[in-house]
């Protein structure tokens, strides 16, 4: 490999330690010293019993880690929003996990709690795979109850979840595992099935100082809502156990006398690596967002045996469709071209930018795929649709509204990783997170927003001087440089795919290398849930 090549990796692999260290940052909670105090109560830790109650060696992916990230600093910060999310087996059946972190303002829900345990449930709900609860929270934190409380997106909504699950004959697991108070008493008892830890479990609507507040009666925590009340005289609680780890091994015991589920069918091969080495993605892809590159060697990386079998190849090049497998599962790829291309009437077209014909070509493509029952993979690296009088006198709009329709409707689970761009409407053609991917991710080269940050901070900075003049200042090109300069900064800030994680616009930031298996987990958890709504793409514009 040359220089070039060598100094990109280098590069990137730079960008991966950085996400290691923040992922790392994450994963102690709220520190050393919490994690002591929980072990000194006989307890584990939420990561701790995830570990314990997952299969030995089997993979699993943690959606959310990143939430909240740079987020309630004034309140001394909310590591992964307090809460711990994954998808992973249990005795072989894969199934989601909800853990409270108690060593984070002892699992109370902050604004990003709630948001996080929904986007949890969505996943299982979508992907009707059953769902674990290991609760131990102190329920909403009271100085942000009003952006917690009473909205449709906020904390009631999880119980309402519970009930449709419940109705979808989802399997529900709750374990009380520590404090388990007022409303969020609803959710383990919502459940098929709820746990609960002797001596450190506890659940009621209304603590021992509020009863005593409320109507002067005195008493302590663990007669009032402990697990030998609940388990003996109330018969809340299904059954106590002494520990955490004897909790959560009943949990296992559970799992394994669950019926098989109904399938979807997607295809699946046995799975293989790609012919060339995934590791050279790092060498290809620049890290200059405005240089163009070939998006097809990526691909090759990315897919069983390097094998890719392209749709319409000669038309509407600035989008690579096509047929490939990753980790044995047949999937569709939707991908911008960063290369400039020439089209079949010798026109030149930029590369990240959908054109009449690619939106065309990218709309059938789609249509294809859910006839023939095969799961999506947009990979963005797009800055928008085609601007100017040629191409809206060509009608862009309604080409890039055939695509956008077809995504919308698309029944078969759709898959986005965000490893360039996603700028603009380009966002929504390329399945963003408004048109329900099933997961959805950002390499660390990602960036999101409406344009670019030197489009967007030329634009603000017209804005900005325009009502300073107004307002009769005087603005010299010095000013207009210090201004352009710190709002390009603040506008930048916003495109990272960091911003995105901390306010879960994505699930995860991820190493490229990381990118097949979180694709092929994805599938395998789509694969739960047949397919019951029929194709109906709705008015298509021709």
């Amino acid at each position: 490999m040359d220089v070039a090549f060598n100094k990109l990796e280098d590069q990137h692999r730079q960008l991966i330690y950085r996400l290691k260290k923040k992922l790392e940052l994450a994963k102690k909670g709220g520190g050393d010293k919490r994690i002591q105090k929980e072990h000194e109560k006989g307890k584990l830790t939420a990561r701790e019993r995830i570990s314990y109650l997952l299969d030995g060696e089997s993979e699993y992916l943690e959606v959310g880690a990143l939430a909240a990230d740079g987020m309630y600093e004034a309140e001394g910060g909310c590591p992964s929003a307090g809460v711990v999310t994954v998808i992973g087996r249990i005795r072989g059946r894969l199934c989601v996990v909800v853990a409270n972190d108690a060593t984070v303002k002892a699992g109370a829900w902050f604004p990003m709690t709630a948001k996080k345990n929904l986007r949890a449930q969505e996943i299982a709900m979508e992907n009707r795979l059953p769902i674990v609860y290991l609760v131990d929270s102190a329920g909403v934190y009271l100085p942000m109850q009003d952006e917690i409380f009473p909205d449709k997106e906020h904390f009631g909504r999880q119980f309402r979840n519970n009930a449709k699950m419940s109705a979808m004959g989802i399997v529900q697991i709750a374990a009380i595992m520590g404090s388990c108070v007022a409303g969020g008493a609803y959710l383990p008892i919502m459940s098929d099935e709820a746990l609960i830890v002797d001596k450190t479990g506890t659940i009621f609507l209304a603590g021992s100082y509020l009863v005593k507040a409320a109507i002067g009666e005195v008493v302590d925590n663990e007669t009032l809502g402990g697990a030998a009340t609940h388990c003996q005289i109330s018969g809340v609680t299904d059954n106590k156990y002494d520990s955490d780890r004897d909790c959560l091994d009943a949990i296992r015991q559970i799992m394994d006398t669950i019926g098989d589920p109904q399938k979807a069918g997607f295809n699946r091969n046995t799975p293989t690596p790609p012919a060339k080495k995934m590791e050279e993605i790092l060498g290809l892809f620049p890290l200059d967002r405005s240089k163009p590159y070939d998006m097809l060697p990526i691909i090759e990386r990315l897919v069983d045996g390097s094998e890719f079998r392209q749709y319409k190849k000669e038309y509407g090049k600035t989008l690579i469709c096509g047929t490939g497998r990753i980790e044995g599962w047949a999937v569709g790829i939707i991908a911008n071209q960063r290369q400039v291309v020439k089209n079949g009437k010798g026109e030149m077209q930029m590369g990240g930018v959908i054109y009449s014909d690619s939106a065309d070509k990218a709309a059938r493509f789609i249509m294809n795929c859910n006839q023939r029952k095969i799961p999506l993979l947009f990979l963005h690296d797009v800055s928008g649709f085609m601007v100017g009088s040629k191409a809206e006198h060509g009608g862009i709009i309604k080409d890039g509204a055939k695509m956008v329709n077809a995504v919308a409707n698309s029944v078969v689970p759709k898959f986005s990783v965000i490893i360039g761009n996603s700028y603009g409407a380009g966002n929504y053609a390329m399945c963003g997170k408004a048109y329900d991917p099933r997961l959805i991710c950002s390499w660390p080269t990602g960036r999101m927003a409406v344009m670019s940050g030197e489009s967007a901070a030329k634009t603000l900075l017209q804005i900005k001087v325009a009502g300073l003049k107004k307002s009769g200042k005087v603005i010299s090109e010095e000013d207009e440089k210090e201004l352009l300069e710190e709002i390009t900064r603040k506008y930048e800030n916003t495109l990272s795919p960091y911003y995105a994680a901390s306010r879960l616009w994505i699930d995860a930031v991820i190493s490229p290398l990381e990118t097949r298996q979180w694709i092929s987990m994805g599938i395998a958890a789509a694969d739960h849930a047949p397919i019951a709504e029929k194709f109906n793409p709705g008015v298509i514009q021709t």
